[in-house]
């Protein structure tokens, strides 16, 4: 069995954290070369590197679940000082989430307010690929994302399905789409992106069997991407939940009926958790009910 000691864990996390030995060791109220050997024991515990000596350091595949275990551990230290001084003064549990950002504008807010009285959250806005990468690293206890299948350490569960409609200005309609939404119309009508990795408006053309390259205005703000397209700049794909008084007052028109692109969404969580990641777990499944 690989026994590691829990300073050893907290100092690698401190590392890269904190971006180099000197760091840690200033953070952690230790010598470098305190530093330097606790690493040296805990790879030997390991077995393998956990680190890549670069600058900043960075974590191989089995650092990255020591550190995983050192942020587990936080949480669960904070849990016990709970129930052994319950009439103590406690600091407020932090957590550090990724939330796509459709989300967070639209519905996810709402159960992490519910959360937010007796926890200290971090809110990262990354892309799928990057939130994923900060869950392996231990440096993310949970996020919201696209993958089903959950990362190493993790554990994974439906939120429901974001639904995304093609939607444009009725005056933009007019001026483009007159003729009716055809492949010639939608070649020259200018498209709304958010930035260059959004794939959304791409995945709905592909539907329609049409292999277009449209002119592209990049918009990455959730808020002013729904905007621009209000204000006509372009069509784009936007959450159904966000659109429906647009809908209903004549602000925002859809392209062609029955059409859309349905997103479905995962909370992925450390599996070893705590009682404050349940609650916020808890919080965001609840808020989630306004999903598909």
């Amino acid at each position: 069995m690989i026994d590691i000691a829990p300073e050893q864990a907290r100092t690698l996390a401190a590392i890269v954290t904190h971006g180099s030995f000197d760091a840690a060791a200033a953070h952690l109220s230790v010598t470098p070369s305190a530093i330097s050997q606790r690493i040296r024991a805990l790879e030997a515990a390991v077995g393998r590197p956990v680190l890549t000596r670069a600058r900043p350091a960075g974590l191989t595949e089995s650092g990255q679940a020591v550190v995983r275990f050192a942020r587990q551990l936080e949480l669960l230290s904070a849990d016990l000082a709970g129930e052994l001084q319950p009439d103590e003064p406690h600091g407020r549990t932090r957590l550090t989430l990724v939330i796509n950002s459709d989300s967070l504008h639209t519905w996810a807010l709402a159960g992490l307010a519910a959360a937010s009285g007796t926890i200290q959250l971090e809110i990262l806005r990354e892309d799928q690929e990057h939130s994923l990468d900060l869950l392996r690293a231990g440096a993310a206890a949970a996020a919201i994302t696209e993958t089903a299948t959950p990362v190493p350490g993790c554990s994974s569960r439906k939120l429901g399905i974001m639904r995304y409609l093609p939607v444009c200005a009725p005056d933009f309609a007019r001026r483009w789409f007159a003729p009716g939404v055809t492949a010639a119309a939608l070649a020259t009508a200018p498209v709304l992106v958010y930035d260059r990795k959004d794939d959304l408006q791409d995945r709905w053309l592909r539907r329609l069997r049409v292999s277009l390259q449209p002119p592209r205005h990049y918009v990455p703000a959730s808020q002013e991407f729904g905007d621009a397209i209000r204000w006509g700049m372009g069509w784009g794909m936007m959450p159904e939940i966000e659109i429906g008084e647009d809908l209903a007052n004549g602000t925002l028109e859809i392209l062609a009926p029955r059409a859309h692109v349905d997103v479905a969404l995962y909370w992925q969580q450390w599996r070893r958790g705590s009682a404050a990641l349940t609650e916020v777990a808890d919080a965001v499944q609840a808020a989630a009910r306004v999903l598909r």
